[in-house]
């Protein structure tokens, strides 16, 4: 299972997430520091609310396999500006909690994250776990390990290192 980095305000949803993930049953507890675990990285959401603090995201970003923002449906502003996906050197994906809130906005969250750059959006709900196993199924996708030769290659090609290299293209020998 690739390892997957959560960052979003305040009450977004990410411990919870992290507690559907793991099976466990859903309980309050407000995340001091970031909890690293085998699969999962759990930011406080002061992290993502501070710019003090938000030097930290990308630093921990580096020790995953993905990068997930989450955010509620219900959010009433957005912590994450347009094109974020260019200083994260992981595939940015999102993840919309929240959504049977009577004030959810997926459509508004949706934009924010599309303008984010997320190559994946998933619409999770934490307390009845719908949509949990698209994400469990994305997680659990193989990704492809390269070498440093291998990644050198793909960059000079303006690739990322996790895109396809393309149709008729093979890494040199």
């Amino acid at each position: 299972m690739r390892k997957m980095f959560l960052m979003g305000r305040s009450e977004a949803g990410k411990t919870s997430l992290t507690q559907v993930i793991k099976g466990e049953k859903l309980h309050y507890k407000k995340t001091q520091y970031t909890n690293i675990a085998e699969d999962m990285i759990d930011s406080p959401g002061e992290y993502a609310e501070s710019k003090y603090f938000s030097l930290g995201l990308a630093c921990f970003s580096f020790e995953a396999d993905v990068v997930a923002i989450v955010q509620a449906a219900d959010e009433p502003y957005n912590l994450f500006g347009q094109s974020l996906h260019t200083f994260i050197q992981r595939p940015l994906i999102g993840v919309i909690t929240k959504t049977d809130s009577v004030y959810a906005n997926v459509p508004m969250i949706r934009q924010w994250m599309n303008d984010a750059g997320c190559e994946r959006i998933f619409e999770v709900n934490n307390v009845t776990g719908e949509g949990v196993a698209e994400l469990m199924d994305y997680l659990s996708e193989d990704t492809e390990r390269l070498t440093l030769e291998q990644a050198k290659f793909k960059q000079r090609l303006g690739l990322r290192e996790w895109d396809p290299l393309p149709e008729g293209v093979a890494y040199p020998d």
